[in-house]
């Protein structure tokens, strides 16, 4: 069968080609997909594109869910000059250029609409020459970003701004535009194009949300299609599977899925579910984490979580670094997937954590005390004239190997800290504890 080449046969009014997504990108409200939570009827952000009264905004969510598109879409119905921006090719020249031209437009009473693509990537200096334009209304900022605007965008542009979340598309939104490719002029409808139901729905499942990965896969799955006699295309299932081999994982290891991940690991072992943390940490390591930043979290994990309980997990968890360390990937993925099951099913105790941050608070806040006489070394005869050492108990001196010997500085005689649980080997060291102060408050 001939393989069919769409790369001559789609291009624009200049003769270059046009990728499926960016001819079947909607105009107008009426055909964009997704994101009802905003856009449907009577919804906040329909209601402000539809009356032209939108402020400044800022446009978050994962890639592929429309974010660009909105953008195009409000910049067809606003009566104010629109200019698209990419936070990827400008610079700080490039802006003040802009601002100073959106000054001159607001005095002669013409609204200028800015929009920034990838906004995050603009550093602090950058966003900060926005804030006075946004503050006197020179223009009116719509960013987008894929990334957390709380962590990637300054205080005092961001609370200028109104936030709308943008959530991936779910698999019926995903169907429907990849329909939607097949039947329009501007996608297939002018070609014969023989696909079932079940390799639409697979390629929507494949996409994980993203109309953009969505369309490009749709567009190659035909490109490999294989052309009939009668001058159709057909899809075939190896073609596709060619196309689908891999899913694209999301996955930022600079930005915030990073920390979303790591938490939902950490947290699903906290909450002992080791088929959940072996899910998020696999997750991780498709996504192309480095093992050793997995591994040293696991060794935070085994001291936060389980401490005393099961001081074996520290272990565990230093022994799996060193292994990550020797090996490295693919092979160590399963001393992880030890490592992670092991630290999920261990007794769990934050009896240490709460110990070292009530102490780091006592530490902060209260006075900084010399040490003790009794505490002191004295290797010169002047440190033993002034008395360095004197009074200091030698525990194995005695039967119990305790001594009352006061060792927190005055002030803080009394404090404790750490407070052992009855989880796992920690009972016993509770009862050890116990056995220890009541010694102490016999002697």
């Amino acid at each position: 069968m001939e393989q069919i080449s769409l790369f001559d046969t789609m291009p624009d009014e200049s003769g270059k080609y046009i990728p499926l997504a960016g001819r079947l990108r909607p105009q107008k409200l009426e055909d964009f997909i997704g994101q009802e939570h905003l856009l449907g009827e009577g919804k906040m952000l329909r209601q402000l594109i539809e009356r032209d009264s939108i402020s400044s905004m800022i446009f978050w969510g994962p890639p592929g869910v429309g974010k660009t598109t909105l953008a195009g879409i409000i910049a067809g119905r606003t009566k104010a000059d629109f200019i698209n921006f990419s936070a990827v090719t400008s610079g700080i020249k490039e802006i003040k250029e802009v601002m100073n031209q959106a000054d001159i437009s607001r005095k002669m009473g013409v609204r200028t609409v800015l929009f920034v693509d990838e906004i995050h990537r603009f550093n602090k200096a950058q966003q900060d020459a926005f804030l006075p334009f946004v503050e006197k209304g020179s223009i009116l900022l719509i960013g987008a970003t894929t990334e957390n605007p709380s962590f990637e965008i300054n205080a005092a542009l961001l609370s200028r701004c109104r936030v709308f979340v943008l959530k991936a598309l779910n698999e019926e939104d995903i169907v429907r535009l990849l329909q939607r490719a097949l039947n329009s002029p501007q996608g297939f409808a002018g070609q014969k194009i023989e696909m079932n139901e079940k390799q639409i729905s697979a390629i929507a499942a494949f996409a994980n949300g993203d109309a953009r990965i969505a369309l490009n896969t749709l567009e190659m799955a035909v490109m490999n299609g294989d052309i009939t006699p009668q001058g159709s295309i057909v899809v075939t299932d190896e073609g596709l599977g060619q196309c689908i081999n891999r899913r694209s994982l999301m996955y930022d290891k600079a930005g915030e899925e990073h920390y979303n991940m790591i938490s939902a690991l950490h947290k699903s072992m906290r909450n002992s579910d080791p088929d959940a943390a072996i899910y998020w940490m696999c997750r991780m390591l498709e996504g192309g984490e480095d093992p050793l930043y997995i591994a040293r979290r696991l060794i935070r994990f085994a001291s936060e979580d389980i401490g005393m309980a099961d001081s074996n997990a520290l272990t565990v968890a230093v022994n799996t670094y060193q292994a990550c360390h020797f090996l490295g990937m693919p092979e160590c993925d399963v001393h992880l997937t030890h490592a992670v099951a092991y630290l999920s099913m261990a007794p769990k105790s934050n009896a240490l954590y709460i110990a070292c941050e009530k102490c780091k608070e006592d530490v902060r806040q209260k006075e900084a005390e010399p040490v003790p006489l009794q505490l002191r070394n004295a290797p010169t005869k002047l440190m033993k004239e002034l008395d360095y050492g004197a009074g200091y108990q030698y525990a194995h001196n005695t039967k119990e190997k305790i001594t009352n010997m006061e060792c927190l500085p005055e002030s803080m005689r009394g404090s404790r800290y750490y407070y052992p649980t009855d989880q796992g080997n920690e009972a016993q060291v509770k009862k050890r504890l116990n056995e220890i102060l009541e010694w102490k408050r016999a002697h």
